[in-house]
């Protein structure tokens, strides 16, 4: 189901988002230690060593033997849980350490002092006195749970994962709704961060047992199993959300996403029609029409998809996604102009955005105004483009510096836009740049990379010249040779290679090869013939 994770990655976002930032669970419990932590900071949580059994032991260590607190014990405790929660730290922990002193084996003083650490950033500490809690009550899912907290915090995800899955299996007959919810929340964060949807989806669904009323987690739950690739026994669950809240967008694009992934586009196209009248904003229906135009584009439909993203822009005239949208898909169409003014408003509406500067300067160049191709270019190399788009502006300046004349500034950004996203097209208007320079050698290698990346008849005719130009006349003749076999009717290819044959003073075949260029009407071939 690639192609089904292809199509929702989007949405995964959503599942992320839950539970991204855990608190420390305190239950009122025979523990006896309540008010939940915020997080405070994030240091780095240490490795915990624990003892090994030498080679060949068998043993197994004892069951721990938990001392129950005296009367003055207990009237200890309770003196340091009222100072824990009236945020007087050093003293809580004070009475803490007191009380762990006095009697090392009861839990209760070790989870209070690890709570009372957590509250003052000693994650070390507070991580080695859960530890000893696990040890001394290791029925209890919130030493598990409280260690994910910090291993999460630690951004050590895999040891976060497992106590977290520990704290799910403990918490089952001792944790009320609210908790239990709080922990399967933390694990489903880990496992979406693991992409482990299907265990995401075993989680969610006990999430749903304990707030059925959630819509959100209905549509998570949806969301995981389609990631997980069950995407058909998403379906129900999708349209019972859809029932139950018609107006969801989410829903309406998870329900295409899933007919898509399916084989089914005209389905998805469908519920997104049937999905915008129930939708409250234009906003919203822009968000459905963009879908919408995208899933057209895979069936290959552009026409349909340039009046989708179309009328998005009218549902949403400040959307600049939607102008850009429409805008690649017209200039994916050849229609130049509109796809000029499309990129334009989403310039206008979003100016410091480099991927709709880069697609506005690549119209530009289409259309042949060079100057503010470069100009836009040069802009959108100042706004932070991702990769793919740095590359892009910088091939689209350096075409520009070539059509005027700029071969060194050329030279220099096309270089740079092959280093970072080789390509045919890059490499052949780097060797043009370096055969305008005269650089001859340079703009041999350059195009012979583009014939390796496609050899298309331009690149070839042009690196034929380059060989020609660096005295490679064998070289040249064999890539000459090919094209005209190829092609009989290509002028150029057969001038060149009469110069190539001429070269190697094989006069006879230089002659026939500059007839065949003349009949097809080189007048540079009828010069060479006198």
């Amino acid at each position: 189901m690639t192609h089904t994770r292809t199509v929702l990655l989007g949405l995964t976002l959503a599942l992320v988002s839950h539970g991204a930032a855990q608190t420390m669970l305190e239950t009122a419990t025979t523990i006896g230690v309540q008010n939940t932590l915020q997080s405070a900071g994030t240091p780095s949580l240490p490795t915990i060593n624990l003892p090994t059994q030498p080679a060949g032991t068998t043993t197994s260590a004892p069951a721990p033997v938990v001392t129950p607190l005296t009367a003055d014990q207990q009237a200890l405790l309770d003196q340091a849980r009222a100072a824990y929660q009236a945020g007087n730290l050093p003293t809580a922990r004070r009475l803490y350490e007191q009380l762990v002193t006095q009697n090392y084996t009861n839990p209760a003083p070790h989870f209070g002092l690890a709570l009372t650490l957590f509250a003052q950033n000693d994650d070390r500490g507070a991580a080695f006195e859960l530890q000893q809690f696990t040890v001394l009550a290791p029925d209890r899912f919130e030493g598990p749970y409280n260690l994910g907290v910090l291993a999460t915090r630690g951004g050590r995800h895999d040891e976060a994962l497992k106590f977290y899955t520990q704290a799910a299996d403990l918490m089952k007959d001792q944790a009320g709704p609210a908790e239990q919810r709080q922990v399967l929340e933390a694990l489903a964060a880990e496992q979406t961060r693991k992409a482990d949807f299907t265990g995401l989806t075993t989680t969610l669904a006990g999430i749903a047992t304990i707030d059925p009323q959630d819509l959100n987690v209905q549509y998570r739950l949806a969301q995981a199993r389609t990631l997980s690739g069950q995407g058909a026994a998403a379906l129900p669950g999708v349209y019972a959300l859809l029932q139950a809240a018609p107006e969801r967008t989410d829903a309406a694009l998870l329900l295409a996403d899933i007919y898509v992934a399916q084989g089914l586009p005209d389905r998805a196209l469908r519920e997104l029609d049937a999905a915008a009248p129930r939708v409250k904003t234009g906003e919203e229906r822009a968000t459905l029409l963009l879908r919408k135009a995208a899933i057209l584009t895979q069936t290959g439909d552009t026409r349909a998809a340039v009046f989708a993203a179309q009328a998005a822009t009218r549902e949403d005239p400040k959307n600049a996604a939607a102008f850009a949208r429409e805008g690649e898909l017209r200039a994916g169409r050849n229609d130049r102009p509109g796809a000029l003014t499309a990129y334009q408003n989403a310039v206008k509406l979003d100016p410091q955005n480099a991927t709709y500067r880069a697609g506005l300067a690549g119209v530009r160049l289409t259309l042949g105004q060079n100057a503010q191709a470069q100009a836009d270019a040069a802009r959108a190399l100042t706004l932070r483009p991702d990769d793919a788009t740095l590359a892009r502006a910088l091939f689209v300046q350096g075409v520009a510096a070539y059509r005027q004349g700029q071969y060194a500034l050329a030279r220099t950004a096309l270089t740079s836009s092959q280093t970072r996203a080789p390509s045919a097209d890059t490499a052949l208007w780097l060797g043009l740049s370096a055969y305008a320079a005269k650089d001859y050698a340079a703009a041999a290698t350059a195009l012979g990379d583009s014939v390796k990346l496609n050899p298309t008849p331009t690149a070839r005719v042009n690196l034929g010249s380059a060989l020609l130009a660096t005295a490679r006349y064998p070289e040249a003749e064999a890539v000459l040779r090919g094209l005209v076999s190829e092609n009989p009717r290509n002028a150029e290819a057969w001038y060149l290679l009469g110069l190539a044959q001429r070269a190697q003073a094989r006069e006879t075949e230089a002659r026939t090869s500059l007839k065949a260029a003349a009949a097809l009407g080189s007048t540079r071939a009828l010069e060479a013939l006198k």
